[in-house]
């Protein structure tokens, strides 16, 4: 069988479904509920043959407060082989609001070495909206997988590094909140945590990079960005918990921005740290 090559980091349905099968694929359902959300109580379905990625609760770092922060290389590998994921594997991750979640495991394994991955456009809703089969979720049961994680330094940063980036001005921080919650005029959904911004951050709403659930075209994320990046390269993208941060990530990526960083404890860690200044309209 054939070699398969992503051809972007964003797959569209009909591709995904056109590979479906091929030994090297491996599907990842990677939602997650998002926090202000109700749960729900619709049975849950995913695309034939998908393994559940659950970087909220079970591949994440264990010790810390904070959300479903990067877990070490050698959690993260053994989580990954027991989804039976090889070092050749190529990987689609999708989840089941459209595009929320997904990004953020795409950038996980990014992070992680792999670079043979990508995200479903759209989405779950896209594929069953194209009236192709889902199947009850089903617990992966296979054979494991010799994937072995290699961090590479950068993609994901910490605190400090923001703030000493804030205060040089090297680099742009790019914040995916709302623009209520980013300006403090919207508690934030997370208990404890101060509303506002970073000062000097800068707001890009990651809802401005979609449309029905998929992401914008190339030319629509770039001019998405122009206003907020112009020109400069090497933006650190912040939000809540670290998974929307993903979404601009994605669409920066996608847009030809290089050199890209999110900051995994985002407002999370900021907003919850007394220490950290907060930028807030109602100071």
């Amino acid at each position: 069988m054939t070699d398969v090559i992503l051809p972007t980091p964003l797959v569209a349905v009909e591709w995904l479904a056109a590979h479906l099968g091929h030994p090297d694929l491996v599907v990842l359902d990677a939602h997650m509920q998002p926090p202000s959300a109700p749960a729900s109580t619709a049975p849950v379905v995913q695309i034939p043959g998908a393994r559940r990625f659950d970087f909220d609760k079970k591949i994440c770092a264990p010790d810390t407060d904070l959300p479903h922060m990067l877990p070490s290389p050698e959690l993260f590998s053994r989580e990954v082989q027991a989804l039976g994921i090889q070092a050749s594997s190529l990987i689609v991750v999708y989840d089941r609001l459209g595009i929320f979640s997904a990004p953020r495991a795409w950038w996980m394994f990014r992070a992680m070495g792999h670079t043979r991955v990508a995200v479903l456009d759209g989405g779950l809703p896209a594929w069953q909206a194209a009236g192709l089969s889902v199947e009850p979720e089903t617990a992966y049961a296979g054979a494991g997988g010799d994937f072995v994680a290699r961090l590479q330094p950068g993609l994901f940063c910490d605190a400090d590094t923001v703030a000493a980036e804030l205060s040089s001005g090297r680099r742009p921080v790019l914040d995916a909140r709302s623009a209520a919650r980013f300006t403090g005029l919207e508690p934030e959904p997370r208990a404890g945590l101060r509303a506002g911004h970073m000062p000097g951050a800068l707001n890009l709403p990651f809802g401005q990079l979609q449309q029905g659930g998929k992401m914008k075209p190339v030319a629509d994320l770039q001019a998405e960005f122009a206003p907020v990046l112009g020109e400069q390269q090497a933006p650190i993208f912040s939000c809540g918990s670290g998974v929307t941060a993903c979404i601009l990530a994605l669409g920066a990526e996608l847009a030809g921005y290089q050199d890209l960083t999110v900051y995994d404890g985002s407002w999370s860690e900021w907003g919850g740290d007394p220490a950290r200044p907060v930028v807030s309209h109602h100071d």
